[in-house]
């Protein structure tokens, strides 16, 4: 047909059905319609999608210090960045790490580090403010331990307030309970070249003074690392005092093993820099390598040096008189999302924006080695989120491309097969011993390991979560495995366990429990379970926690004071996963709850088709590090609008390809 966008789409619906009055339905179709033609024009000519993914001023600041630190801040590119973090100084004078978050004091100290390097004065009034909040959240010496190491690796603070980062670390064998692999993947990336700087201090300066005492709230804890509680005997206490030991251990003049552990550094990073836009395709690992890079003496102008330093730089965006860098880039899995949405929409399987889109992905499945084989005995076949990032596919963007794979009509059907067959055999053999799953690695789960100093990102393992396992589970149903599955059985015990008490779960990659619920009720509806008990249970608490007008939103303090659950600024992609998971546990007709945030989303879209979205719904590493996914706000009302469309209307998406568990090969699963 041609609707009011103009654009085809399947035929127009009939007139409505089962309750659902005609209005509400021509309103519906028209935004689906627009919502179609939106994000549509948003497709790059390749066959990909790939929006921003923002982040918070750390990374500006970073960037600042990081330019200043190799010789290259360039007056001009220096005057932008600060430009970008100057606005966004909060009233009490600190930086925050999501919109509308409180000051924290890492963002802090790393924008007035950032600012005084940009020229402006310490005893600017903005500065004051500044170093008076970091005072009152701490001060320095209460900072996490990367924000220390770059200050060290300036000259900028002594090197024992930094906790230890041997490349011995490289040698530890397997059997250990600690050794690199039982770390997360992004930990990883991180790490490894921090050994190296560890072990070289290459002594460099930054060009001004920066007169970071006024960062202290107590100079006599200048030369301390991290505060340990004598009086009690705890993991953390014994990784405090082997820490002070590799300190002792740094002075000595010959170090057993260093020479060996150094060369196990070099030659892991710059293996793990090839087949990748970067090492791990995440900034600071890319950061990090850099540094490790000059360390050991590779010049700027070296082709390694300059290549590395081209990827980080690729990830700014110019944007009049500032400049800001995303994390990483995330076209894998913008793509799969819009395709699923647009294939819900009714987007006809052989439409070429899909075909486009299949035979991108189709190109960027990885199926070279990589870190998973160190604990899976998994072939390769997943998927990663950058544009490359062959070390490090994951299980999450796995599943949902072959969600949005398995309905596209691709002209070359046996290559479309096999790769959703490589990419479930992939799935299976990640399945944890729990029988979740986690995001990059098998069995990733040491709990041990978040007890060492250098764990405060909060993300030194990876180990099940709700989401990721609901993601596989949900590709699983849609091609066609029922629920009494061994695979699917495990995965069901692990959610059952990991189900909170007033039915949510947690959301380790979106905000919070609503993204959490969703995916687990969207995976139970496509095996069948979406009416059982515990379900229901979950969809009854999403109705407890829908606001009055019928939407939906989530703080992401709801990571640290779980009285905040379900609770905070509503927006469009949170509404949508909401209704979407109202939808797979009951029918439209049964739920006036749905119709709700139904009509919401209706009413707060925009003329062009899209909707407005200012917090951040994106989680990196929860507690500290948020996201805001640009695309999420339109992929993700469009696939909620659409599902309910089809259920009202008993029209039904292509059912697409089926790959059922005779099909695969389960060797090493």
């Amino acid at each position: 047909m041609t609707d009011v966008a103009g654009i085809g789409v399947q035929p127009a619906l009939e007139p409505p059905e089962r309750g659902a009055d005609r209005a509400f339905a021509t309103r519906l179709e028209r935004a689906v319609a627009l919502s179609i033609k939106s994000l549509l024009a948003q497709q790059v000519p390749a066959g990909f999608w790939c929006a921003e993914l923002e982040a918070d001023t750390t990374l500006e600041s970073d960037y600042i210090f990081y330019l200043n630190l190799i010789g290259r801040a360039d007056p001009e590119r220096v005057r932008q960045l600060a430009n970008y973090i100057r606005p966004r100084q909060l009233e009490d004078g600190g930086w925050n790490t999501y919109t509308g978050g409180p000051s924290e004091l890492n963002a802090t100290v790393k924008g007035w580090v950032a600012l005084r390097l940009a020229g402006d004065a310490a005893d600017a009034a903005h500065l004051e403010r500044a170093a008076q909040r970091i005072r009152e959240l701490g001060g320095l010496e209460t900072t996490n331990s990367f924000t220390r190491f770059y200050l060290a690796l300036a000259g900028v603070i002594d090197w024992d307030m930094v906790p230890a980062i041997p490349p011995e670390l490289m040698l530890l064998p397997s059997w250990l309970p600690v050794n690199l692999y039982e770390m997360s993947s992004w930990t990883r990336g991180i790490v490894v070249p921090l050994t190296i700087l560890w072990a070289l201090r290459p002594g460099w300066r930054l060009p001004i003074k920066l007169e970071i005492e006024r960062l202290l709230r107590d100079a006599d804890n200048r030369h301390l690392a991290f505060r340990w509680d004598r009086r009690v005997v705890s993991w953390r206490n014994l990784f405090l005092l082997l820490d002070r030991v590799l300190k002792l251990r740094e002075r000595m003049p010959d170090k057993l093993l260093r020479e060996r552990a150094l060369k196990a550094s070099k030659e892991w990073m710059i293996e793990h820099l090839e087949r990748s836009e970067g090492l791990a395709a995440i900034y600071p690992a890319m950061m990090n390598s850099i540094f490790a890079l000059v360390a050991m003496g590779f010049p700027l102008e070296d082709p390694l040096t300059a290549r590395e330093m081209r990827k980080l730089d690729d990830l700014a965006i110019e944007d009049g008189e500032t400049i800001r860098l995303q994390p990483c880039v995330s076209p894998v899995w913008d793509t799969c999302i819009a395709m699923a949405s647009l294939e819900e929409a009714g987007l006809a399987a052989d439409d070429p924006a899909l075909v486009r889109a299949a035979d991108w992905l189709l190109d960027k499945q990885v199926l070279g080695p990589g870190d998973w084989q160190k604990k899976a005995k998994a072939p390769s076949g997943g998927w990663a989120f950058e544009f490359q990032n062959d070390f490090y596919p994951d299980v999450d963007d796995t599943a949902f491309v072959l969600m949005a794979l398995r309905r596209v009509a691709h002209p070359d059907a046996g290559r479309m097969e096999r790769a959703i067959r490589r990419g479930v055999e992939w799935l299976l053999a990640m399945q944890n011993r729990d029988g979740g799953w986690g995001a990059f690695d098998k069995d990733n789960n040491r709990w041990l390991l978040t007890q060492i100093p250098f764990a405060d990102h909060n993300a030194m393992i990876d180990p099940s979560t709700a989401d990721v396992t609901a993601r596989v589970v949900e590709c699983l149903g849609l091609l066609g495995w029922p629920a009494t599955h061994p695979a699917i059985e495990r995965a069901r015990a692990f959610l059952l366990r990991d189900q909170k008490a007033e039915g949510p779960w947690y959301g380790r990659w979106g905000v919070n429990y609503i993204y959490g619920t969703s995916g687990v009720l969207r995976a139970l509806e496509a095996v069948g379970l979406s009416r059982e008990t515990f379900a229901l249970r979950s969809a009854e608490w999403l109705r407890k926690v829908q606001n009055v007008e019928g939407s939906f939103g989530e703080t992401i303090a709801s990571y640290d004071d779980p009285s905040l659950k379900g609770k905070g600024e509503p927006t469009p992609s949170q509404t949508a996963w909401a209704l979407i998971g109202l939808l797979a546990a009951a029918g439209p007709e049964e739920d006036p709850a749905a119709r709700r945030a139904a009509e919401w989303l209706l009413e707060t879209q925009r003329e062009d088709g899209s909707w407005d979205e200012e917090p951040f719904t994106g989680t990196g590493f929860p507690s500290v590090f948020y996201l805001r996914y640009h695309l999420y706000r339109h992929s993700f009302p469009l696939y909620a609008l659409a599902r309910y469309r089809n259920l009202i209307s008993a029209k039904g998406a292509a059912a697409g390809m089926r790959i059922l568990p005779e099909q695969i090969e389960t060797n090493g699963a």
